[in-house]
Protein backbone atom coordinates (compact mmCIF):
# COMPACT_ATOMS: atom_id res chain seq x y z
CA UNK A 1 0.00 0.00 0.00
CA UNK A 2 1.41 3.57 -0.82
CA UNK A 3 1.05 6.45 1.30
CA UNK A 4 0.31 9.10 0.11
CA UNK A 5 1.25 13.05 1.86
CA UNK A 6 -0.80 16.42 0.70
CA UNK A 7 1.29 19.09 -0.31
CA UNK A 8 2.80 21.30 2.20
CA UNK A 9 0.56 24.49 2.60
CA UNK A 10 2.44 27.49 1.95
CA UNK A 11 1.92 30.04 4.41
CA UNK A 12 2.96 33.78 3.99
CA UNK A 13 5.13 35.29 6.33
CA UNK A 14 5.03 38.94 6.58
CA UNK A 15 7.00 41.31 8.89
CA UNK A 16 5.94 45.00 9.98
CA UNK A 17 7.44 47.90 11.61
CA UNK A 18 10.60 49.83 11.41
CA UNK A 19 13.03 48.01 8.51
CA UNK A 20 10.55 45.78 8.28
CA UNK A 21 12.08 43.99 4.62
CA UNK A 22 15.29 43.91 7.21
CA UNK A 23 13.79 41.79 9.58
CA UNK A 24 11.92 40.15 6.92
CA UNK A 25 15.37 38.98 5.36
CA UNK A 26 16.80 37.96 9.24
CA UNK A 27 13.68 36.05 10.29
CA UNK A 28 14.52 33.86 6.29
CA UNK A 29 17.80 33.82 7.50
CA UNK A 30 16.71 32.26 10.48
CA UNK A 31 13.91 29.96 9.88
CA UNK A 32 16.77 28.07 7.38
CA UNK A 33 18.56 27.30 10.44
CA UNK A 34 15.89 24.95 10.64
CA UNK A 35 16.58 21.40 8.88
CA UNK A 36 12.56 21.00 8.24
CA UNK A 37 12.40 24.58 6.72
CA UNK A 38 15.55 23.82 4.36
CA UNK A 39 14.03 24.54 0.85
CA UNK A 40 10.88 25.57 1.77
CA UNK A 41 11.22 29.06 1.79
CA UNK A 42 11.26 31.77 -0.84
CA UNK A 43 11.00 35.36 -0.22
CA UNK A 44 8.24 36.73 -2.76
CA UNK A 45 7.16 39.84 -4.17
CA UNK A 46 3.49 40.96 -3.37
CA UNK A 47 1.96 43.77 -5.64
CA UNK A 48 2.03 47.33 -3.93
CA UNK A 49 -0.98 48.50 -2.39
CA UNK A 50 -3.46 50.60 -3.43
CA UNK A 51 -2.11 53.91 -2.49
CA UNK A 52 1.06 52.66 -1.83
CA UNK A 53 4.35 53.83 -3.75
CA UNK A 54 7.56 52.37 -3.96
CA UNK A 55 8.62 48.29 -4.47
CA UNK A 56 6.87 45.88 -4.01
CA UNK A 57 6.60 44.51 -0.69
CA UNK A 58 8.26 40.94 -0.32
CA UNK A 59 6.65 38.12 1.67
CA UNK A 60 8.19 35.07 2.98
CA UNK A 61 6.61 31.99 1.54
CA UNK A 62 7.00 28.89 4.15
CA UNK A 63 5.71 25.45 2.99
CA UNK A 64 4.33 23.61 5.90
CA UNK A 65 3.49 20.21 5.67
CA UNK A 66 2.33 17.64 8.44
CA UNK A 67 4.78 16.30 11.25
CA UNK A 68 5.58 18.54 13.51
CA UNK A 69 6.06 21.59 11.49
CA UNK A 70 3.97 24.08 12.60
CA UNK A 71 5.55 23.52 16.43
CA UNK A 72 8.69 24.26 14.63
CA UNK A 73 7.79 27.18 12.78
CA UNK A 74 5.97 28.62 16.05
CA UNK A 75 8.65 28.09 18.06
CA UNK A 76 11.55 29.47 15.47
CA UNK A 77 9.59 32.37 15.23
CA UNK A 78 8.51 33.48 19.00
CA UNK A 79 12.42 32.54 19.60
CA UNK A 80 13.41 34.91 16.59
CA UNK A 81 11.32 37.49 17.99
CA UNK A 82 12.20 37.49 21.35
CA UNK A 83 15.68 38.02 20.48
CA UNK A 84 15.06 41.19 18.44
CA UNK A 85 15.73 44.65 19.87
CA UNK A 86 13.40 46.45 17.27
CA UNK A 87 9.43 46.09 17.80
CA UNK A 88 8.53 44.21 15.05
CA UNK A 89 5.21 41.68 14.73
CA UNK A 90 5.03 38.59 12.36
CA UNK A 91 1.94 37.79 10.79
CA UNK A 92 1.62 34.26 9.52
CA UNK A 93 -1.39 33.74 7.12
CA UNK A 94 -3.05 31.29 5.03
CA UNK A 95 -3.92 30.86 1.62
CA UNK A 96 -7.51 31.20 2.31
CA UNK A 97 -6.59 34.34 4.41
CA UNK A 98 -6.87 33.10 8.18
CA UNK A 99 -3.87 34.82 10.06
CA UNK A 100 -2.24 34.91 13.44
CA UNK A 101 -0.34 38.07 14.19
CA UNK A 102 2.96 37.46 16.75
CA UNK A 103 5.21 40.38 18.90
CA UNK A 104 7.16 40.02 21.88
CA UNK A 105 4.58 40.29 24.50
CA UNK A 106 2.91 37.30 22.34
CA UNK A 107 5.96 35.68 22.06
CA UNK A 108 6.48 35.25 25.78
CA UNK A 109 3.73 32.60 25.78
CA UNK A 110 5.21 30.28 23.15
CA UNK A 111 3.49 27.49 23.85
CA UNK A 112 -0.07 29.75 23.36
CA UNK A 113 1.55 30.43 19.79
CA UNK A 114 2.05 27.17 19.28
CA UNK A 115 -1.13 26.13 20.12
CA UNK A 116 -2.84 29.10 17.62
CA UNK A 117 -0.12 27.86 14.64
CA UNK A 118 -1.79 24.52 14.77
CA UNK A 119 -5.21 25.61 14.96
CA UNK A 120 -4.40 27.98 11.68
CA UNK A 121 -2.89 25.18 10.19
CA UNK A 122 -5.38 22.76 11.26
CA UNK A 123 -8.50 25.28 9.60
CA UNK A 124 -6.38 24.85 6.32
CA UNK A 125 -6.29 20.90 6.39
CA UNK A 126 -3.01 20.46 6.76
Amino acid sequence: MTETHAAPAPLMLTVSGEDDQVHLRSLRDWLTREDLFRGRLSLQGEAPRPGQMGAAVEVLMVAVGSGGAATVLARSVTTWLTQRRADVKVTVQTPGGSRIVVDVKRAADPERVIAETRALLDRTGS
